[in-house]
């Protein structure tokens, strides 16, 4: 919900961002400590999504 990344995770696999949040947070309570760099490392690396407002529009010169 901060960065997207869960949101982009779940609509790269195909499933429900929820579901996709729930199984982040296990695994991150898996491997202690890893919350401090897969979250910000994830969240420069995946592509941002443009608004669905953008493409609708022209650009104005």
């Amino acid at each position: 919900m901060l960065a997207g990344v869960c949101a982009g995770l779940a609509r790269r696999f195909g499933i429900d961002p929820w579901l996709a949040r729930l199984l982040f947070v296990v695994v991150l309570l898996a491997i202690p400590g890893s919350q401090i760099l897969v979250y910000p490392i994830l969240w420069l690396v995946m592509p941002s999504e443009k608004p669905a407002y953008a493409s609708a529009y022209p650009p104005v010169a």
